[in-house]
Order: C-alpha cells, then structure tokens, then sequence
C-alpha cells in the first residue's frame, strides 16, 4: 500500500512539474521574445551558394538582405556570399535577373565572390560574369579559411 501511494505522489508530483513548465512556455510565448542580445563588437556571416536552384538563389539573397536588416546586427555584421558549383548561375549571364540584387547586395557592403575552380570546370570566362564580384581560388577553402577565422557558415 505504501508502495502504491509513493508512485501516486511522484506522479502527482510530476503532472504538476509538468503544468509549470507548460506554464512556462505560454509565458514564453505569450510576451515580446527579444531574441539574442549582441555581445560581441563584430559578427561575420559567409553564406555558401552551392546550387543553381531559383529557390535557394533568391532564399540566399533574402537571408541576407533580412540579416542587415536586423537592428541588432547594425554597423556589427560583415558578410559574404561565395558561390561554386551550381551557385555559379547566379553570376552567370550578364544582365540575369541575380544582377540588380546582388549588385545592391554589394552597395550594402557584402562581399560576392566566386570560385575559380568552378569557372575552369565549366569553363566559362570571367567576361561572362558581372564586373562587381570578386573571385577566390576555391569556394570550399574559402568556406574553411572564414569559418578559422571565427566566421559562421550559413547554407540556405
């Protein structure tokens, strides 16, 4: 019999733990969340463009634009866009629908840059890509030399 009555009162016990965090999170949920306050004095972002889909193209070009956006971040935030293998389409073709919002992307600051390799492999001119990128021997050491640097990788 005291045996079934300790159970009864852990389980009790735990259906009211239970009700608190519940509670708990509704208040989370419920009121203004600040999110992470900044720390640091500076932030910086490299953002891996590996894949010549429309959708995630323009999903990188957005997460950027929303990331400057952020007031947090402002005047603390360098970020770069680095594209290789497929990512290159979007730098290829001269007058794309990728020039204006990467070219603002530049006006704002951020870094786009292109794999070298990529351009051999697929064997397409420099001359053939927007005149306001920059070029890295590899996109993948380039990922590995910011991420040493303290830089956070984002994939979109």
């Amino acid at each position: 019999m005291k045996k079934q009555l300790a159970i009864a009162c852990i389980l009790f016990a735990m259906t009211i733990i239970e009700g608190k965090a519940q509670d708990s999170k509704l208040l989370i949920h419920n009121r203004q969340y600040p999110g992470a306050v900044p720390k640091k004095k500076a932030y910086k972002a490299i953002y891996q463009l590996d894949s010549n889909d429309p959708k995630i193209i323009e999903k990188a070009i957005r997460n950027i634009n929303n990331v400057l956006k952020d007031p947090r971040l402002k005047g603390h935030l360098q970020v770069e866009l680095v594209a290789f293998s497929g990512g290159t389409e979007a730098y290829f073709k001269k007058n794309s629908q990728y020039e204006k919002p990467l070219k603002d992307l530049v006006e704002k600051g951020v870094i786009v840059a292109q794999c070298l390799n990529t351009l051999e492999e697929k064997h397409i001119a420099k001359e053939e890509l927007f005149d306001f990128i920059g070029y890295v021997p590899s996109g993948n050491s380039e990922l590995i030399l910011r991420a040493n640097e303290g830089w956070v990788i984002i994939k979109p």
